[in-house]
């Protein structure tokens, strides 16, 4: 495509509720141009029209959405107006798609590299069936998909929902697209991933001169990839400038408070979490879980999957302690063994100084009311078929922890502690915003009043804005009730605010546990160095993503390789790396490390700056 080419002219766009009051829009007269090669970045909080907009953009609406004004020309072609036929040809051909729900995109029945092999004959039906496989293979290895070849034959619920979304964007990027629109397709994304998958966009761009629209609500993860901004408010556009604008000269109120409202990562004025606990509310001694999972082509082989390997830790009485790492290091696997809804294989799990693995029956079940499990999804979390009030009664009834005569005045007096609106209590989920659904389930969880919460990327599909409020809600429930948090999270930003202590999981170890300061400050382990270098934020960065970030994928936890399994990607390894799998030791006063390097002679040590001076090894900083 010729440089400058107008790939698409979006004319006074608007956007209509049908049914609804006259003037009611969730967009109006917005209107842009995108040239050949060119990124626009969109970016604003829940509701401001983002994702109508990328909808519309691929003429996608569906009822009770319709178009009332305007156009979306491709090509000298209105989407809006072009016939059915004509925009299946060049839609998912010339036109691509990624959403931000990857679990209701997918079919559950079908294997996931056959569906992607199907759509891709579909649009392109000159290609072979071996060729089109090998260019499935291909991009699902360039979005850092473990074993391809073995994960095309699996099915949607064995992907994680990072995942998933990678499998999205391996579906819209598998036809070399002219025109993408990528709906916020990173925010379930651990941060090297979500990185790797930046990287991969521009790598499109360059290659094939693809037009790309990048909605997020992430303003540093738009600044880092777009070439110019739109920020919306309320199906309006507030304001259009470069990056460098946005955040250096913003013109426009609302603009200016999307940057207050950013959560800070590094500077001088960061004060830290810090923990004041004194007794254990949570030990975690030596525990270990592998999956038997049967091999593919084969009757009765099998594989050992290895998916959590000796891990140690506590959790102090009011503490809020966090676990990162990227997809697949374990993290929803300990979520579910410290949760109870699975038995370690080896080591032990004391809650109150009660071992889980020797409670039974109604003891077991007792204990269970202590601690509650929030999940990621909200959309998939809640039964939809039920009513929001019926939804947060459930435990009252399964657990029977007051009379019936009771529970109603329980479930209202929950939904006004989370910030529910009471009259939604004989409604369905159906209407609910994604921050609405996630407050029914922290109320459904409130109402056996436990003393551990365990948040499973909790927050993650939510905006900085709805992540915000329920943060300020956490902690004011933290203060009321005294819970203790575990958060489960790949958004090092949310770690940074509230964690006290974090654990940083690889391939089911933890390779690093620090105090909140040491590990954003001073990490000790490569790993630990490569996921802060991941983080998009508009502070002075003090770990280079180009110095930093990871290449390569982990090794597959079906084959654990010897010594320590981070070596293969590790831009300091030595000859021991390849050895012995090497213990954890301290690295500071208040971390320890997994790390052969960690502490020894001439090799740098808690302090150095070295190892936060880009281009400059931890072994040349000593």
């Amino acid at each position: 495509m010729p440089a400058g080419e107008v790939i698409l002219d979006v004319r006074d766009l608007s956007v209509s509720l049908e049914g609804s009051a006259a003037g009611q829009r969730l967009l109006e007269g917005v209107s842009f141009k995108l040239e050949a090669g060119e990124i626009l970045g969109i970016i604003g909080e829940a509701g401001a029209g983002k994702t109508v907009l990328a909808r519309t953009l691929v003429n996608g609406l569906s009822e009770p959405l319709r178009v009332s004004g305007g156009q979306v020309v491709y090509r000298s072609r209105d989407l809006i107006a072009l016939p059915r036929k004509e925009l299946a040809r060049i839609r998912g051909n010339e036109i691509g798609y990624i959403g931000a729900n990857p679990t209701g995109s997918l079919d559950p029945t079908v294997s996931i590299g056959q569906q992607i092999l199907e759509k891709l004959r579909a649009v392109q039906p000159d290609l072979s069936k071996a060729e089109a496989r090998e260019r499935v293979l291909e991009v699902l290895a360039a979005v850092r998909i473990p074993a391809p070849a073995t994960r095309f034959h699996e099915y949607p619920f064995q992907f994680s929902g990072g995942m998933m979304q990678r499998v999205m964007i391996v579906d819209a990027l598998v036809t070399n697209p002219t025109f993408l629109v990528a709906d916020n397709i990173t925010q379930s994304l651990d941060v090297t991933v979500a990185a790797q998958i930046i990287r991969l966009i521009r790598e499109l761009r360059e290659r094939f001169s693809t037009a790309i629209v990048f909605i997020s609500s992430s303003l540093p993860m738009v600044c880092d990839i777009a070439d110019e901004i739109l920020v919306m408010q309320g199906g309006r556009i507030a304001e259009k400038a470069t990056p460098e604008a946005i955040t250096g000269r913003p013109k426009h109120a609302y603009t200016q408070s999307l940057l207050e409202r950013l959560p800070r990562i590094w500077g001088p004025e960061i004060e830290a979490p810090r923990t004041t606990t004194a007794s254990d509310l949570l030990r975690v001694v030596d525990v270990a879980k592998t999956y038997r999972v049967r091999r593919k082509g084969s009757f009765a082989a099998y594989n050992d999957v290895q998916a959590v390997r000796g891990v140690s830790l506590t959790v102090g009485e009011g503490e809020n302690f966090g676990i990162v790492g990227e997809s697949g290091c374990g993290k929803s696997t300990l979520t579910r063994l410290l949760a109870g809804l699975e038995a370690p294989d080896r080591g032990k799990i004391e809650f109150q100084g009660k071992d889980l693995g020797s409670l039974k029956g109604s003891a077991l079940v007792e204990m269970r009311r202590s601690f509650q499990l929030l999940l990621q999804d909200p959309y998939g979390s809640l039964p939809a078929r039920m009513a929001v009030g019926r939804i947060i009664a459930e435990p009252l009834l399964i657990h029977r922890t007051c009379p019936k005569k009771e529970i109603r005045e329980r479930v209202l007096a929950a939904m006004a502690e989370v910030g529910l609106d009471p009259a939604l209590e004989n409604q369905l989920t159906v209407g609910l915003s994604a921050g609405q659904r996630q407050r029914v389930s922290i109320a459904r969880a409130l109402v056996l009043e436990p003393k551990l919460l365990i948040l499973d990327e909790t927050l993650s599909a939510l905006d900085p804005v709805e992540q915000s409020k329920l943060l300020e809600l956490f902690a004011r429930l933290q203060r009321d009730h005294g819970f203790t948090y575990i958060f489960i999270s790949h958004d090092m930003a949310l770690v940074r605010k509230v964690c006290h202590r974090i654990a940083v999981m690889y391939l089911g170890r933890v390779v690093e546990l620090a105090a909140n300061q040491s590990l954003f400050e001073n990490p000790g382990h490569p790993y630990s160095r490569a996921l802060l270098s991941a983080v998009p934020t508009l502070d002075d960065h003090p770990f280079k993503t180009r110095d930093h970030l990871l290449e390569g994928e982990p090794p597959s936890p079906v084959d654990i390789p010897r010594g320590c399994t981070f070596r293969s990607r590790c831009p300091i390894a030595v000859e021991a790396c390849g050895e012995t799998d090497p213990e954890t030791v301290p690295w500071s006063s208040d971390s320890m490390v997994a790390c052969h390097l960690a502490g020894a002679a001439g090799l740098g040590g808690p302090g150095d700056p070295g190892v936060r001076h880009e281009g400059e090894s931890h072994a040349q900083s000593a």
